[in-house]
């Protein structure tokens, strides 16, 4: 006989006790159910991040291939993880928490093809994951837990719409996943596990759009609204419920943030702690952190934020070495 809790019962199951913070589980091993604690939100924690950031590629002196990690809920200075197989900045990077991978890039003259992926738990060199089917730089990912969605970008001629992605446990090329409702690179990009959103960028005009996909629906995106600021080379992070855009163009010290689930326009979060474009993100469910990026020079600077708590950034530490453009991703 099936048990709940070690009760048996047969017709039903008397959900009154319940709160909002447990949810029901399926043992498959015993057959039976149990609910159990979540944290004070009521969501299972989120599974396209965790504690440990890397922040891969980028143009320091030169392209670089370096990959360089922290820990997210404790500020201090970068640690080598590796390298990636390729030298190269413009990347989407995206986890589904326990690898991470980065996708496409470019080294001034060649735009990439190159998947590379991680494992997050153990440190060393990229290996290759497979190819996009359009190689492209200067684009933007974001997954959820299961897919990583690549959007934007610029090829050999041309700047695109499109949108592909790969499914993070099993190694192999990109497919088409559908397009952007503009044509664009350097957009920012987050995702709150349900949607993936894509924000500002360029083509000919510098872009405030904000667009959306649903990741278990493969389509073209539909607009989600406008950041509060229009600007190229923001980078974004989030959590189960709100993305923020940090930085970009001018350059910015610009945040704003949208609630993901709510269609709308972003609004004001506070500033980075120095302007500047082209850092890389990422997040812990918790604290979102950007870092390096392009001012009058290339910097090593990183901020953090707590991203429940609009705020202006504070100091986290240092990357190893000044570098614009590297692509960031975080799991355990």
């Amino acid at each position: 006989m099936r048990k709940i809790n070690g009760v048996p019962f047969t017709a039903h199951i008397d959900l009154s006790s319940l709160t909002g913070g447990e949810v029901i589980k399926w043992d498959a091993d015993n057959g039976n159910m149990a609910w159990e604690d979540q944290d004070s939100t009521g969501y299972e924690p989120a599974t396209w991040y965790g504690s440990r950031g890397c922040f891969g590629g980028g143009y320091a002196t030169g392209y670089t291939n370096v990959i360089e990690y922290i820990t997210i809920n404790t500020p201090g200075n970068t640690t080598d993880f590796g390298d990636l197989t390729v030298a190269r900045n413009g990347m989407g990077a995206g986890s589904n928490g326990t690898r991470g991978v980065w996708l496409g890039g470019h080294d001034g003259s060649v735009y990439s093809d190159h998947i590379d992926y991680i494992t997050f738990a153990t440190t060393g060199n990229a290996t290759d994951f497979g190819d996009l089917y359009i190689g492209r730089g200067d684009n933007s990912a974001c997954g959820d837990g299961t897919k990583v969605v690549l959007a934007g970008g610029q090829d050999t001629s041309n700047i695109t719409n499109i949108i592909d992605y790969i499914t993070v446990a099993t190694l192999g090329d990109s497919t088409d996943f559908g397009d952007l409702t503009v044509t664009r690179r350097e957009a920012g990009s987050c995702s709150d596990g349900t949607k993936g959103l894509w924000g500002g960028g360029r083509y000919s005009p510098v872009y405030n759009t904000i667009d959306y996909i649903t990741f278990a629906t493969t389509g073209n995106a539909i607009d989600f609204g406008d950041l509060s600021v229009t600007r190229r080379t923001a980078s974004a992070c989030s959590d189960s419920t709100r993305g923020i855009w940090g930085g970009g163009n001018g350059p910015s010290n610009v945040m704003d943030y949208v609630t993901i689930a709510t269609l709308g326009n972003a609004s004001d979060f506070g500033d980075l702690s120095q302007a500047r474009q082209n850092a890389g993100a990422c997040a812990d469910g918790t604290y979102g952190v950007w870092a390096g990026g392009y001012v009058s020079s290339r910097v090593n600077t990183m901020d953090y934020v707590t991203i429940q708590t609009t705020s202006n950034a504070t100091d986290f530490g240092d990357l190893a070495t000044s570098r614009d453009t590297p692509g960031g991703a975080s799991g355990d």
